[in-house]
């Protein structure tokens, strides 16, 4: 146990008020463009120049830049003309947008989305319902749902879920041999980004991407090239119609959206279809068995509270709805980051 000397002063406590605040820097300086223009300038630049070429004031760009140097997302040097600010690697690598493995579009969905929503946390935990609805004034009927304000949050969505499987996508489709199922679907695959990893790490497979007519839209216009011939497109719902029969399926990031007994519908559809021999790969995050961590994961379970129908679990549970649907031979590969990997096969 602490000492008293520690319980005078709460720096975990602190930190964790904060927590927020640290969250909005980062989201603003992506927002306003800073590490954009600094990758771009190839040479420091100073508080003033920073300000004039974005447009904003000098006064709170100079905070905002001292904010991002103690996080570490910034360098800054003084010289006699003054303080001149530059991008570190990881902001290079990570915040810019011209980066192969840039957040900026999930950090812009975070920002405009999913902290919006986190305002009725508290609504959400005495109601156990999502405040999607409350947090944006819209109706479950309107043409795009509870999920999506406008296409254009829809093409944010998608764009954001393309730079996590930047940084994620290898690691669960290498966690076990996909190379025997030569012909697969990626159910709501969304923007393609891991049927693209996924062609590319098995080139005798086909990869089928299977969302909503409207999703199936933008991605074909916005992520996904015309030379990748070896992704197809099948548009429909796949709780409401049929799901064609392929030799493995990949949910990724699915089930998390949704309660128990929608999830095991959907498996037993998936495993009607299925070819005998073939398989299911669900890409979540997942629980320890007490729920004691990782942190992450609960605070997505959070989120799924606030936002959709379901939550995050563990491997046991998920292993349970997949042996209620008919799988067998489960395996459970747990990454190192963010997303790890459930295969049942039929």
């Amino acid at each position: 146990m602490g000492s008293t000397e520690d319980l005078d002063y709460p720096q975990d406590i602190l930190q964790y008020s904060s927590g927020f605040l640290i969250s909005k820097v980062m989201f603003t300086a992506c927002e306003l463009g800073v590490f954009d223009l600094l990758l771009e300038s190839g040479e420091p630049l100073s508080t003033d120049a920073i300000a004039a070429r974005l447009g904003t004031s000098a006064t709170g760009m100079e905070r905002l830049l001292d904010a991002c140097v103690g996080l570490k997302l910034l360098a800054v040097e003084l010289t006699q003309g003054g303080a001149l600010y530059r991008n570190t690697d990881i902001s290079n690598i990570y915040l810019t947008k011209s980066s192969p493995k840039s957040q900026y579009h999930i950090m812009m969905y975070y920002s405009n989305t999913v902290y919006l929503c986190w305002h009725y946390l508290a609504d959400a935990v005495r109601e156990g319902r999502n405040q999607y609805e409350r947090a944006f004034h819209i109706s479950s009927k309107d043409p795009f749902g509870a999920m999506y304000r406008s296409e254009e949050e829809m093409l944010k969505f998608m764009a954001g879920q393309n730079s996590v499987w930047s940084i994620c996508g290898r690691d669960v489709l290498v966690a076990f041999d996909l190379s025997p199922f030569r012909q697969i679907y990626d159910l709501g695959g969304g923007g393609g980004a891991l049927a693209r990893e996924c062609v590319s790490l098995y080139p005798n497979s086909t990869v089928t991407i299977y969302d909503l007519p409207k999703v199936m839209q933008v991605a074909k216009e916005q992520f996904v090239p015309p030379e990748e011939r070896r992704i197809a497109f099948h548009e429909g719902d796949f709780f409401n119609d049929s799901i064609p029969e392929a030799e493995l399926y990949i949910l990724s990031k699915i089930l998390h959206d949704w309660d128990d007994d929608k999830c095991r519908q959907l498996l037993a559809k998936v495993y009607k279809a299925c070819k005998p021999g073939g398989g299911v790969l669900l890409v979540e995050s997942l629980l320890n068995e007490d729920k004691s961590g990782p942190l992450e994961t609960q605070l997505y379970s959070m989120n799924m509270l606030v936002q959709t129908e379901g939550k995050e679990r563990t491997a046991a549970e998920y292993s349970k709805l997949l042996e209620a649907a008919g799988f067998g031979e489960i395996q459970v590969k747990r990454t190192g980051k963010l997303y790890d990997a459930v295969l049942g096969r039929k």
